[in-house]
């Protein structure tokens, strides 16, 4: 079945509420879906879980939701940089919660969770803090920790290219984390730069399959945002 088309981001993403776990593609910059978080900064939903990359930068995309107190929750791989205060002010207030994930483990874990795997056995993490109250396992002397799926409610990516079916295609980098977290949720909702007919994107070039995409809107994409000097 073919996507939702959506008018703007609003349309896009009025369908995510209150305590719903949201994928945020993106790496730094590359990828994020800035029109889409700022859509969901106005829809009003609160109490979230977000897991993404990092836990924003500056004063733009995921770094404002946190400001404004509507993410409960965040489970990324890099949580602190110079920019990160919005990040830094609420955790250490004891309003925003943080799970720590290495980031290779956190991108399979997303996978796992599109590919229907139970969990998965890795080296990484095993004997520090991070593995704390998980199974671990010896396996041909080498010591594992067992990791489980992360799926979510909603995913919100940016690709480059789409067509009236959803299939997708990206620019570069910008794809990153995009094709798995498309897998791995309930309701995929992605922004492109263009929306185009079906037929007019090679199929040796299509990453993400429709059949993983539910709603469609074409944003034209404007100049990276500028980050913002570090906060005195």
């Amino acid at each position: 079945m073919a996507p939702r088309i959506a008018e703007h981001a609003a349309d896009a993403v009025a369908q995510i509420t209150d305590g719903s776990t949201v994928l945020i593609g993106g790496f730094g910059n590359a990828g994020q879906p800035m029109e889409l978080i700022d859509a969901l900064l106005e829809c009003g939903a609160t109490g979230l879980t977000v897991v993404n990359n990092n836990a924003g930068q500056a004063d733009a995309g995921l770094a404002l939701l946190i400001k404004e107190r509507r993410v409960k929750k965040v489970i990324c791989s890099f949580p602190r940089q110079s920019d990160s205060w919005h990040f830094d002010e609420a955790y250490r207030a004891g309003e925003l919660e943080l799970e720590l994930v290495p980031q290779g483990n956190l991108a399979e874990r997303i996978r796992a969770a599109g590919a229907g795997i139970g969990g998965f056995f890795t080296p990484t993490g095993y004997g520090t803090m991070l593995a704390e109250g998980k199974e671990t396992r010896e396996i041909d002397g080498v010591g594992y920790v067992f990791e489980t799926p992360i799926k979510a409610d909603f995913a919100l990516i940016k690709a480059l290219r789409a067509d009236t079916f959803g299939n997708l295609v990206y620019r570069k980098t910008a794809r990153n984390f995009g094709p798995v977290m498309a897998t791995a949720s309930s309701n995929a909702i992605v922004q492109v730069d263009e929306i185009v007919p079906v037929g007019q994107i090679d199929p040796e070039t299509v990453v993400t399959p429709g059949i993983y995409v539910d709603t469609v809107v074409a944003i034209e994409s404007g100049p990276t945002p500028a980050l913002a000097p570090k906060k005195k």
